[in-house]
């Protein structure tokens, strides 16, 4: 829970473990001061979730029947083309979201519970989606389609449109900042390194490519998924493996990535186990680099002029060793690294290029649900 009028966090959480025979919800309230709670139980399902934190919230004076509760604003991973800015739901915008289901079966059917839980919990209150795809909408169709019989992709909806669309709006913008420019002005590779992982290319505020595509498994290579693989990889799997369609999905989603190179996702382990002499780690390592390089340089050339690179996520903000080893070699590009500034931790926006490099390379924390708290505002107090 936010305060729109600073963007204060009143209060802080999460439930996880959904579904399970034991969930754990934990809850810290912030505006008073209060410890953390934590709470372990079977919660059912995602309803049952957001009635446990409404629970918490009254419990500290934040009850979802506030009246200066403005709205609340809901990520829903997957707009499609029909959503391409928040958008105050109601009954036919629900409707249009379960047409979508198939282009996000895992994440889409737990983002509708979510509202329409809130709408039971407090139907005059207005409702916001702000989309994962939304920021990626921009993007021109020369880097939108795929190039495939163009009225099968249309009758099926087969096109690119990108993920983490509110991480990347948020930290091109916090990277501007950093810069002391309008975001208009500059032009920003974001790299959004966590355990699912991507890169965009934003010229002027405005992405023009990333690096997920139809769903979150295209592009950098991530803790579980795959990324970027020959297609007739599938084909090959089904043909001479006699594997099914659900056992390749399983295999590229939650098999695949670090994991299936190295059988770790941690990036922190993975390091230890390389100062540790573990070439299977060091190999993986390097996959994952490269693959992040290649993007670098991709979004480079895209862009024609680059102003900044931003590392952000959780990877991203705290692997100094990731982001000092995506950068090596291009100094030709103007991307340098200094050392001291890389190794410092800190929460802050900061730049970890020395003063002469022609691109800033910069560390900027990612704030999601301050971006989705600050669109739904914006949106309902127009």
């Amino acid at each position: 829970m936010l305060d729109m009028a600073d963007g204060a966090r009143l209060a802080v959480g999460l439930v996880e473990r959904i579904g399970e025979e034991t969930s754990r919800l934990a809850h810290t309230p912030l505006a008073t001061d209060g410890a953390k709670r934590e709470r372990e139980e079977r919660i059912a399902d995602h309803a049952a979730a957001l009635k446990a934190v409404s629970e918490e919230l009254a419990a500290d004076g934040l009850g979802l029947d506030s009246p200066e509760l403005a709205a609340i604003g809901h990520r829903v991973v997957h707009g499609g083309q029909k959503f391409t800015q928040p958008t105050v739901i109601t009954e036919e915008v629900v409707a249009e979201l379960e047409k979508l289901v198939p282009l996000a079966p895992l994440h889409n059917p737990a983002n509708i519970t979510g509202i329409r839980t809130a709408m039971g919990l407090r139907p005059d209150l207005p409702q916001v989606a702000v989309f994962d795809t939304a920021f990626h909408s921009t993007m021109p169709e020369s880097a939108a389609r795929y190039a495939i019989d163009t009225a099968t992709a249309d009758a099926h909806s087969v096109r690119r449109y990108g993920f983490h669309g509110t991480s990347h709006a948020y930290v091109s913008r916090e990277t501007a900042k950093l810069l002391g420019k309008d975001p208009s002005e500059v032009n920003v590779i974001v790299l959004h390194l966590g355990n699912g992982a991507s890169a965009s290319a934003v010229r002027g505020g405005r992405c023009v490519d990333t690096s997920m595509g139809l769903t979150p498994l295209e592009g950098l290579v991530m803790g579980t998924r795959s990324g970027d693989l020959d297609p007739a990889v599938i084909l090959h799997l089904s043909r001479n493996a006699g594997m099914s369609v659900d056992e390749i999905d399983s295999l590229l989603n939650k098999k695949s990535g670090l994991i299936g190179l190295c059988g770790d996702n941690d990036m922190r382990e993975i390091r230890r186990r390389i100062d540790e002499g573990d070439e299977q780690a060091a190999l993986a390592f390097d996959v994952y680099v490269h693959r992040l390089k290649k993007y670098i340089g991709a979004y480079y050339a895209v862009l024609g002029k680059v102003d900044a690179i931003a590392f952000t996520a959780g990877v991203g903000e705290n692997a100094a060793p990731v982001r000092e080893a995506a950068v090596a070699g291009l100094e030709e590009l103007g991307l340098v690294v200094d050392g001291d500034l890389n190794a410092v931790r800190s929460g802050e926006p900061r730049l970890i290029s020395p003063e002469y490099a022609r691109v800033a390379v910069a560390v900027v924390p990612t704030d999601e649900e301050l971006e989705i708290a600050t669109q739904s505002y914006a949106l309902v107090s127009a």
